[in-house]
């Protein structure tokens, strides 16, 4: 992979901060916890699927943007970093429905290996799996009606920023820098996963490699590999459904520069993210976001 181009704003606050990781984190203790308490599931078996993946193993990589994007937006309408009490239900929200995705995913693409560790799918079986990401997602639905707030509750499905900033701050602006700076953000994590899933290996990823070409899904890496090797055209019309396809696309990707290409595509993103977030106030959070657009581009799994 190319080396990632810093997206870093010259505009700092005042106020030194160190890793944006452990800034999120001091709103975020107890994250697991609470959210074990939002699934009052009575049943044994059902209780155990749907706490599975709440083991405080995971990334907590979006309920960290929203205490960030929250304290950032918040900072920068009324000058007080406070974070109210329903930002922080957004957190807990946000990685719910994340986590009862990534169950469903799991299903869906008959994955057995997640975070290091077998999935829900593979101990308790496809139908239970569903129900345990359905009874995570209506847990979440629940969490969110008791915010009391219409407009938070119909935009359930979108970006999660979104949110934060509807509870915080009433100024349409913010709330398009908020969105912006989400939608951008999470377009390049997604390019950089497919990068990955080329360029990582399973230990690494704590997850299967390769997924999306087996799957029969042709990303970022395999298309900008097919500008250069056509062949490959009839493999992706084909869903790389006969044998061997499969390899063959690997090893046409790995001869490209489609990896560096889907690289440098992550790259405008982000810095598209930042240009977005430097318009707030500067603060430690608008500055950890900052930080933390830059870290999307360097992560390696």
């Amino acid at each position: 992979m190319t080396s990632a181009v810093s997206c870093h704003s010259e505009t700092q606050s005042s106020e030194k901060y160190t890793d944006p990781f452990k800034l999120g984190w001091r709103d975020l203790k107890g994250l697991y916890e609470d959210i074990r308490k939002e699934l009052l599931i009575s049943t044994t078996e059902l209780k155990e699927m749907s706490e599975y993946y709440f083991d405080g193993k995971g990334k907590a990589f979006r309920p960290i943007i929203v205490v960030l994007m929250a304290r950032a937006c918040n900072s920068h309408h009324n000058n007080s970093r406070d974070m109210q009490a329903s930002q922080r239900t957004i957190a807990l929200i946000a990685e719910m429905i994340h986590t009862a995705s990534l169950v469903h995913d799991d299903v869906i693409d008959d994955a057995s290996s997640r975070r290091g560790k077998h999935t829900v799918n593979k101990i308790w079986g496809e139908k239970k799996a569903v129900l345990a990401g359905d009874l995570i997602l209506s847990a979440a639905s629940i969490a969110m009606a008791r915010t009391g707030n219409a407009t938070v509750i119909s935009i359930l499905t979108q970006v999660i920023e979104d949110l934060v900033s509807v509870l915080g701050c009433p100024d349409p602006e913010v709330h398009e820098i908020a969105y912006q700076y989400g939608k951008n953000l999470g377009i390049a994590f997604q390019l950089i996963d497919d990068v990955l899933d080329f360029t990582s290996c399973s230990v690494q990823m704590g997850k299967p490699t390769s997924t999306d070409l087996k799957l029969g899904l042709a990303t970022g890496p395999v298309l900008f590999a097919c500008q250069q090797f056509p062949e490959m055209n009839a493999m992706i019309m084909r869903r790389f459904s006969l044998p061997g396809d499969v390899d063959k696309a690997r090893q046409y990707v790995l001869q490209s520069d489609g990896v560096q290409q889907t690289t440098y595509l992550a790259q405008r993103y982000c810095h598209e993210a930042v240009r977005e977030i430097s318009k707030l106030r500067p603060s430690p959070e608008r500055d950890a976001l900052i930080q933390i657009s830059e870290r999307v581009l360097t992560r390696d799994k």
